[in-house]
């Protein structure tokens, strides 16, 4: 199935000193740039604010003002900078954006290093990362430091950031289910549900007991477990495996699809040292129905 590439908000920082025409040059080379390789994107009305950048604080809150009234319609912000930028106009306009920010510096051209053409934007793109930092505002970005928008590498970057923000869009309200507690053999695995939850992610903790309780009873001719029977026999060859253990697996798989759908999970880790192999005489499991149709069981331990 063919992935929905993000949409991005195009935010452009500008600095008085630096030439005005670079900003308008920006705005029609990234979005040509973003159309061909299958991008949307939003830009805040050129009339908004001189040349439709932002250069301090009172137009970066104009911006945030465009970035709200636009809420849910991007997957994440491309900070350009044609020249310098101000860093605090930055702040103002992204600091509650809420998506990822990729912070895009345009290079300056050896024969173009006139007034009116110089950009330092190398510079200007540490300052808005150092202040950024200061603010503890996460931000994106990739080597080499500058890249022009028609360059294989800016190419390259946004496929990457593109990953990046549909991975965040993802887990913004993820559910994931912790199936048996952590061993105490493996504090490797250890993790802090109420950072998860400030994330939002909500962590759903199940016994181990449970899941073998339901797992003995299973009617092993029902037809959830006759689909999982088709389903792993074609998953790989299964002519070595006592009957017995298949089956083990089989209603394995098939409790496991039922709390999936039960407490509606996105992923989940399930413990597999060392009750299952003790009592069942399996180990871990690998197919399921998760949105991507299979689900992979951690080393010992949750994880």
């Amino acid at each position: 199935m063919k992935k929905q590439k993000s949409t991005f908000a195009l935010y452009f920082g500008n600095r008085g000193f630096f030439p005005e025409s670079l900003i308008a040059e920006a705005r029609t080379e990234l979005s040509d740039t973003l159309k061909k390789l299958g991008h949307d994107f939003l830009m805040m009305d050129s009339n908004l604010t001189r040349f439709g950048a932002v250069e301090s604080p009172e137009e970066g809150r104009k911006y945030a003002k465009f970035l709200d009234e636009n809420r849910g319609k991007f997957e994440g912000v491309i900070l350009c900078l044609p020249n310098f930028g101000d860093e605090t106009g930055a702040v103002s306009a992204l600091q509650d954006a809420g998506v990822p920010i990729y912070i895009l510096a345009y290079p300056d051209e050896l024969d173009k290093m006139k007034f009116h053409q110089r950009r330092d934007a190398f510079c200007g793109k540490f300052s808005i990362m150092d202040v950024f930092y200061q603010y503890q505002l996460p931000y994106t970005v990739f080597p080499p430091h500058t890249v022009h928008p028609f360059s294989k590498e800016f190419e390259q970057q946004i496929d990457v950031f593109d990953k990046v923000c549909r991975i965040v869009k993802g887990m913004k309200r993820m559910t994931v289910g912790a199936i048996g507690a952590r061993t105490t053999a493996f504090k490797t695995v250890r993790y802090d549900e109420l950072t998860l939850q400030k994330y939002g992610i909500t962590t759903e903790a199940l016994d181990l007991s449970e899941v073998f309780s339901r797992v003995r009873k299973l009617d092993i001719t029902s037809t959830a477990a006759k689909q999982k029977a088709y389903r792993l026999g074609n998953y790989t060859n299964f002519k070595k495996v006592p009957e017995k253990a298949f089956e083990n697996l089989v209603r394995f798989g098939v409790v496991i699809d039922e709390i999936i759908e039960e407490y509606n999970l996105d992923s989940l880790a399930l413990r597999c040292w060392i009750e299952m192999e003790k009592e069942f005489g399996v180990c871990s499991l690998r197919t399921g129905h998760l949105q991507c149709d299979n689900y992979v069981c951690s080393q010992p331990g949750i994880g």
